[in-house]
């Protein structure tokens, strides 16, 4: 494998990461239809460019010389709630990897890199939402130190 670059995004990466986060969605809707709209109507209600105008978010890309392998979105916020302390909390949002350069080290060093950023700003959590499903992705926050913290139960109900 070709060595890779971790760094901030940029808006000429834009055009990139929109296809990437179009894969990311298809693969999602294709593993859950049930429960996953389409990319196509992902892509319609969301895009990547409003975490790039925030400075309250972060993207970071894997590059091999100029082309986007992989990139990671997050952000932070102090987490408030009526039952829990005040926390400053670091999200990743979403995390991809192109399917040819998986388990060569790529996602580990994106997260790493998104936290150290939350460090640098003096966030003391990160959390992350990943679908029971996802065992691949399960497996790679736990060996990152998460665990779990809520656990959201989901029951589909007929007659």
């Amino acid at each position: 494998m070709s060595a890779f670059l971790i760094k901030p995004a940029r808006f000429d990466d834009l055009e990139s990461l929109n296809d990437l986060m179009f894969e990311l969605h298809d693969e999602h809707h294709h593993q859950s239809p049930e429960f996953f709209k389409t990319a196509e109507e992902i892509e319609q209600e969301k895009s990547i460019a409003r975490y790039l105008d925030d400075p309250e978010c972060l993207v970071f890309v894997a590059a091999i010389d100029e082309t986007i392998i992989g990139f990671v979105s997050g952000h932070f916020c102090e987490l408030i709630s009526t039952v829990s302390k005040p926390v400053l909390m670091g999200s990743i949002d979403e995390l991809y990897v192109v399917p040819e350069y998986r388990k060569q080290g790529v996602a580990k060093q994106l997260i790493d890199r998104m936290e150290t950023m939350f460090l640098d700003y003096g966030v003391q959590q990160m959390f992350v939402e990943v679908w029971d499903f996802n065992q691949t992705a399960m497996s790679l926050y736990g060996k990152h130190g998460f665990g779990h913290h809520i656990h959201w139960l989901r029951k589909t109900l007929s007659r």
